[in-house]
């Protein structure tokens, strides 16, 4: 290549040639360039693993990592909130982790509620993996590290008011009443989706829809099943459910008509069911056979079965409908992997603790501002309730985050998450109650948890529900009263 040499206005010579080529080679070792690339070759590997482990291991680790921010924006576009209001979470200061646990010498009245528990891999609590992997042991290591909370709360402590409740639980009364059923109300939901549309059953074996509209009415009476109707769930579209009842059998209904479609004959009661959120051909029902069955929903035919160490009381899927979180009569949760093509299931892992009572609720979330990410809360029958983080990288490890130690219950009484407050105002729960109550527990107060209750129902409160818009509140006791509850609007 001809090199032009040209003098500038100091006498000095310049080489448009050379520059040209300086440039190129310097693009040209730039993009030969990858410091992540060098970085992780660049680590020392230990001398008994393969010399190219480390630096391949750390450039798979860094992909994920960005595939995992691409499916963290698409779940929070697909929820409403849009990938700012989640990184606007993110970033928010949390003011509970910079809160220390009140020391053993405080009153009990006051500061002494929550006492330091041990880790969850501790003796009272082991968590314990059908599959062994070094990322399982790193969680491990990580959660060992994690502050850990549990409570001795009774029902009837007096909730912590500054000037009155707070006005993101403050309600402005009761919407409606249903007190047409004469037997206890055992399961009480909102359709997918829906402000008012309600379902709920009870031990009759009957099924009730209702419509919450400006004039709230029963739409349909659900008549089938022979003995308590144990749990149920809507379709995606809200024009089928789906329930499952000590009868040994689990129905199939369509709304639009008030008729049972199909029924499905079991050998044992059944206790949970739910559609899978993906694939709503299929149905996971858990019995007291100590099994969760996948069936067709089109056929009603069995796909896969899978047996666990216990009765299978309370189930929920994650909302991929790849993981399956099950609760059983002994206090144990599993996580259990699914295919949603073919529906075959297989346990990943368990989580054990010492109390071995009937788990009553398994709820999932996909987001928790206290876990910077999904969570699961479990209920158990006599009292416990457990907040734990999801690892879904690690086919749905839980480590416990919180644990709240209420009265001990009579009945099969359930929980439930708060989601929309949850991601305001903190970390909230609302639990039904022997007394006739229903509680509002918010996690991030570890002096105060409870914060609101209500008082209208005379009979121990069975069940609570929110709705899609989360100005409604549905709850249900033992002698078939529903409430609807409505809540005050607020500015935020």
């Amino acid at each position: 290549m001809e090199v032009e040499t040209i003098i500038g206005l100091n006498g000095s010579e310049v080489k448009i040639g050379d520059s040209v080529n300086e440039k190129d080679e310097e693009k040209k070792k730039k993009q030969s360039k990858d410091p992540e690339f060098l970085s992780c070759m660049m680590q020392p590997a230990t001398a008994e693993s393969d010399p190219q482990y480390v630096g391949i291991r750390r450039i798979l680790l860094h992909r994920k990592a960005e595939s995992g921010v691409i499916s963290r924006r698409y779940d929070w576009r697909c929820n409403g909130k849009g990938y700012v209001a989640y990184r606007n979470f993110i970033s928010r200061p949390r003011k509970w982790e910079n809160l220390r646990t009140p020391s053993l010498l405080s009153s009990p009245g006051n500061s002494g509620r929550w006492l330091p528990s041990p880790s969850p891999l501790s003796h009272q609590f082991e968590a314990e993996s059908f599959s062994s992997s070094r990322d399982l042991r790193s969680v491990n290591q990580a959660s060992s590290r994690r502050a850990s909370f549990s409570s001795s709360l009774s029902d009837g402590d007096h909730p912590y008011r500054r000037g009155g409740v707070e006005h993101a639980y403050s309600f402005v009364g009761m919407h409606c009443i249903f007190d047409q059923c004469k037997s206890s109300v055992t399961v009480l939901k909102f359709g997918h989706m829906s402000s008012d549309l309600l379902a709920y059953g009870a031990s009759d074996g009957t099924l009730t829809v209702c419509n919450l509209s400006e004039e709230p009415s029963v739409l349909k009476q659900l008549t089938g099943h022979s003995k308590d109707v144990t749990d149920f769930d809507f379709s995606s579209n809200n024009q089928y459910i789906a329930s499952s009842s000590l009868d040994k059998t689990i129905r199939v209904w369509e709304l639009s008509r008030g008729v049972c479609i199909r029924v499905i004959y079991g050998v044992s009661a059944q206790f949970c069911i739910r559609f899978h959120p993906v694939n709503n051909n299929f149905l996971s029902a858990g019995n007291a056979n100590k099994e969760v069955t996948v069936f067709n929903f089109s056929t009603g035919r069995v796909i896969k079965k899978l047996m666990f160490d216990g009765e299978v009381t309370a189930m929920d899927h994650d909302h991929t409908g790849q993981i399956i979180f099950c609760g059983d009569g002994q206090g144990t949760v599993y996580s259990v992997s699914m295919d949603s093509h073919n529906g075959s299931l297989s346990r990943s892992h368990r989580h054990r603790t010492n109390h071995k009572s009937p788990v009553t609720t398994v709820k999932y979330r996909s987001f928790s501002l206290l876990a910077s990410g999904p969570v699961l809360l479990t209920c158990t029958q006599d009292g416990n309730l457990c907040f734990f983080s999801v690892a879904l990288q690690i086919k749905g490890y839980l480590t416990l985050r919180c644990s709240l130690k209420l009265a001990p219950r009579i009945h099969r009484i359930q929980a439930s998450f708060c989601p929309l407050l949850s991601l305001e105002k903190g970390e909230y729960i609302v639990a039904g109650s022997e007394d006739s109550n229903v509680y509002f527990y918010d996690l991030t107060k570890p002096k105060h948890t409870c914060v609101n209750k209500l008082q209208g129902h005379r009979f121990p409160v069975m069940c609570v529900a929110w709705n899609h818009g989360e100005n409604l509140l549905a709850s249900s006791d033992f002698y078939g009263v529903v409430i609807v509850w409505k809540r005050a609007k607020t500015s935020s």
